[in-house]
């Protein structure tokens, strides 16, 4: 007799993490774990990392950081934040048992907040929050050997929907897309709803 024990996973999740280029990975493999524990499809898991990741790496590229980390774990800004940073001191352990790596022990100045949220009728939405920039994200016209710029195009495919909402002191770009069987994008030749 096999005994199964059921596991809540949480329709949300938010994460703290340092204002960076190393934060982006550490995000996408959280999202990643998280969305296979829902079982959500691999195509769309594909989807939104490959979403996730240009909208943090945008925001640390372009924009401020929201504030000191520690205050972005403490919540003041948002709300409870269920996930600690990656920059937690060297040799310290992180709030879920694990040793951060090295090469993100570093503490940088600030942090950004990222989060998921999968909604009852199968949209899940992606959001990346930052202390804004001087400009306004908007998709860019990279030349053809430009080495950047095509992040927002990318997302302007991939979600369903994807926009900006500005906060006194905070930017946040979200994007949704469609994750439950008949509502998420196919891959191969069969587009038909399940």
């Amino acid at each position: 007799m096999a005994l199964m024990v059921a596991r809540e996973v949480p329709t949300s999740s938010t994460m703290a993490v340092p204002h960076g280029p190393a934060s982006v990975g550490v995000a996408r493999r959280r999202l990643r774990r998280d969305l296979g524990d829902r079982q959500i499809p691999e195509p769309v898991i594909d989807d939104a990392v490959l979403i996730l990741s240009e909208l943090l790496s945008n925001a640390c590229r372009y924009a401020r950081p929201l504030g000191p980390l520690p205050a972005l774990v403490r919540g003041s800004r948002t709300g409870l934040v269920d996930q600690l940073l990656v920059g937690v001191p060297s040799g310290t352990h992180s709030p879920t048992g694990g040793r951060e790596h090295e090469e993100d022990a570093a503490e940088p100045d600030g942090g950004v907040l990222v989060r998921w949220q999968m909604h009852a009728d199968g949209v899940l939405t992606l959001e990346v929050t930052d202390g804004g920039a001087t400009t306004r994200p908007l998709p860019a016209s990279p030349s053809l050997t430009s080495r950047g710029g095509r992040g927002l195009d990318i997302v302007d495919q991939l979600a369903s929907d994807w926009g900006v909402r500005d906060a006194p002191g905070e930017v946040t770009v979200w994007a949704a897309l469609p994750a439950r069987a008949r509502h998420a994008r196919r891959t191969g030749g069969d587009a038909r709803s399940a």
